[in-house]
């Protein structure tokens, strides 16, 4: 018994770890030795305690949902879509006698809401809103879940609130493979959670964020904050994102935040939540029939929405792949209209159930062309959307690769055109006044099709084109002469090697300093790299394998094209240290911070993780900061980075 009391603890602290603070410290052979070992004891003895990690394995379906009754109700929000809705919510708190109220302000996030119930310090039971009194027992589907604690330091009766989620890029895998795609996270969330079989949850890996106390037996929590703190503490995961403000206008100022910054999260966003902190001020409040007093929800500008699709036309990119993309009548998409939408490929034309014309739902993407998600109705006059055997703009016979179809001619426009501009874009080669517009003319008038012969085109040309003056001229061929001194990192990047983005180039530019080193760089030797995975690096090999590839960096060359690695350290300070920052610093802009750790030998890192070596903390710092605590990393303020630059 000791033994196994040995594995559950060290098997859910390694849990903890891999799923709430997204920093494994153990490889998963490691974690599946000693769960094995765990099973088997658990055989052989016939006792399972209630927080081993194998009670979170799917079990069988159940044969219908239970009620649970809530110790506490859970209300529901009354929601304000302007910021004149938000000021007269402020207004009645004040009017209530509260002066100064002091509000947090966090993500809403877009999925179902839970309830999870403990008891001696272990998990007992879980449930959906329902009614706010009276919700379904899911506890069976609950338990596969990994983001919450099987036990805790508490041993009260307590109640959490949390919000289950499906990541869009979980969902996103789990859709490449499924025999019925699931058409957005919400749904596909709620269908996992209210499903009678708990192998079905377990499958779509949902999440749970969790966000609020709704009941603990000692009374001990007084505030919003302190709510957050106690799951944190706890082993809950809990978004990092809590906004302590002083006055609507400091709320206003969040709300921005939230709002600028959430399509860029992988979860389903839909508003902002913002709370008075203080239960005290809460409890003097109240609540109507509906909502409570204290609290409100600002909604967005929908990021999802139903629209008629009229036809799909294919778009050709500079590796040649065929993009499809939707047709729609114009329709209002986070403030904006929208009349396309991408879908992927041929294969995700028929999973999604596409015909001409549907209605279908559309997502918005992270700022960029919204994504088409699947039909939502078809119509009598719809017909199936064809397989295109040739390429729409040259006609070349189309190749299959996997789930995609590929323009293999190399001179096609469209494909020209993207590569131009990419080689000549700002992060690339920097030649200043250049756009797809302009490698278009090039293209169609002179016949510019590889990179070399941008650097042998003559005043005489250019001045021949439309709106090529004398000036503009000069100083078009003066920029495309300095990019002959491009950095190493801009030239990778410049190439247009499918998937390598600015960071991966600057990665690959510092590990193998020249041009003719990656060159000749093997799968091996990317491989072990960081940054690097196994696609990104047969796609660099496959790069350097084609003869005319080589052939034409080979010539930019013995143009005068010139890529330089410089490193810019200062010093060695941080040589070996790896950095995360977080929360807000006085004296410096992050990336400030940021190149000062790197020009003194340091990396700086996106996310804390078990490699991490030191964490730069400012005001409010969040879970980043929490992570750092739990793994043992060293924490430094602001006045320690401070006097470890000029020691």
């Amino acid at each position: 018994m000791s033994r196994m009391r040995e594995l559950i603890d060290t098997l859910n602290k390694w849990s903890y770890e891999y799923y709430v603070l997204d920093a494994p410290t153990v490889s998963d052979g490691e974690y599946d030795r000693l769960y094995d070992e765990l099973k088997l004891l658990e055989s052989e003895t016939g006792v399972i305690e209630p927080d081993s990690p194998t009670l979170r394995v799917g079990g069988d379906p159940i044969e219908g949902f239970k009620k649970h009754r809530h110790i506490e109700r859970l209300y529901s929000l009354d929601k304000a879509v302007s910021k004149e809705e938000l000021a007269s919510f402020d207004e009645k708190i004040r009017k209530a006698g509260e002066a100064e109220p002091v509000y947090t302000v966090e993500y809403k996030f877009d999925g179902l809401t839970m309830c999870l119930t403990y008891e001696n310090g272990y998990f007992v039971g879980a449930a959906t809103r329902g009614n706010g009194e009276e919700g379904e027992d899911v506890t069976a589907q609950v338990r596969t879940i990994r983001t919450f604690p099987s036990a805790i330091s508490y041993k009260g009766k307590l109640e959490v609130k949390g919000e289950a989620v499906i990541r869009l890029s979980v969902l996103k895998k789990y859709n490449e493979t499924a025999t019925e795609v699931l058409k957005n996270a919400r749904n596909a969330v709620a269908g996992a959670i209210r499903n009678l079989d708990p192998k079905v949850t377990a499958s779509r890996n949902p999440e749970i964020y969790f966000y609020d106390v709704n009941y603990i037996e000692d009374g001990s929590i007084s505030s919003q904050r302190e709510a957050v703190d106690f799951l944190k503490k706890n082993g809950f995961k809990v978004f990092d994102f809590t906004k302590v403000c002083k006055g609507i206008s400091e709320v206003e100022d969040a709300i921005d935040t939230i709002e600028k910054e959430r399509s860029y999260l992988d979860v389903l966003t839909d508003g902002a939540v913002i709370k008075v902190d203080d239960y005290r001020v809460r409890e003097e409040l109240g609540s109507t029939e509906k909502f409570p007093r204290w609290a409100i929800a600002y909604k967005f500008s929908p990021e999802e929405v139903t629209t008629r699709l009229n036809d799909v036309s294919w778009q050709v990119g500079r590796t040649g792949k065929l993009t499809p993309l939707g047709i729609l009548d114009p329709v209002d998409l986070c403030k904006k209209k929208k009349k396309k939408a991408t879908l992927n490929n041929f294969g995700d034309i028929q999973k999604k159930g596409i015909a001409i014309p549907c209605r279908v739902l559309v997502r918005r993407s992270n700022e960029v062309i919204p994504e088409i998600l699947g039909s939502t109705e078809i119509f009598d006059d719809s017909v199936p959307v064809k397989k295109p055997e040739e390429c729409p703009f040259c006609h070349s016979k189309l190749k299959e690769v996997g789930a995609n179809l590929f323009c293999p001619n190399s001179t096609c426009r469209p494909r020209v055109v993207a590569k131009l501009s990419n080689y000549a874009s700002k992060d690339a080669m920097n030649i200043e006044g250049f756009s797809e517009m302009t490698a278009g003319v090039l293209f169609d008038k002179f016949g510019v099709s590889k990179f070399p012969e941008l650097y042998k085109l003559t005043r005489e040309q250019l001045l021949g084109l439309e709106g090529f003056k004398d000036k503009k001229t000069d100083n078009f061929l003066r920029s495309i002469e300095n990019s002959k001194k491009r950095p190493l990192d801009c030239f990778i990047y410049a190439l247009g090697i499918d998937g390598i983005g600015k960071k991966t180039a600057k990665d690959l530019a510092k590990k193998f300093n020249s041009v003719a080193a990656l060159k000749s760089a093997s799968y091996f030797d990317l491989i072990l790299m960081d940054e690097i995975g196994e696609v990104l690096a047969t796609n660099v090999v496959a790069y350097f394998e084609d003869e005319a590839n080589i052939a034409e960096i080979d010539e930019l060359l013995a143009l005068g094209v010139d890529p330089h690695y410089e490193e810019t350290r200062s010093g060695d300070k941080f040589v070996g240290e790896k950095f995360v920052l977080t929360g807000t610093l006085s004296n410096f802009k992050r990336s400030e911070a940021q190149k000062i750790i790197e020009s003194l030998g340091g990396e700086v890192m996106s996310s804390v993780s078990a490699k991490t070596t030191i964490v730069l903390a400012g005001e409010e710092a969040g879970s980043k900061l929490d992570k750092a605590r739990a793994l043992g990393i060293k924490i430094i303020d602001e006045n320690t980075f401070v006097q470890l630059i000029n020691a």
